[in-house]
């Protein structure tokens, strides 16, 4: 795989990856951050873009493994 840089992600993006990685639905984090549940769609989309992955257990194993998030403090 190939380097990553976190500063790739946004703020929100970044949150809402942490609630991804933890099981969250899209509802929970609609819910979670105050936001309707088409944005949290439109930024995990965003995510699978930047990642290069098709879904979330990719997006949130592509994130461990690039240490774009830190699961110790999940």
């Amino acid at each position: 795989m190939d380097n990553v840089r976190i500063d790739i992600l946004t703020q929100r993006e970044k949150e809402i990856l942490d609630l991804l990685i933890l099981g969250y639905s899209n509802q929970k984090i609609a819910k979670a951050l105050f936001i309707s549940i088409h944005t949290v769609k439109a930024h995990i989309e965003s995510i699978y873009r930047k990642f290069g992955v098709h879904n979330k257990v990719q997006a949130a194993i592509y994130a461990v493994y690039h240490h774009v998030v830190d699961i110790d403090m999940l």
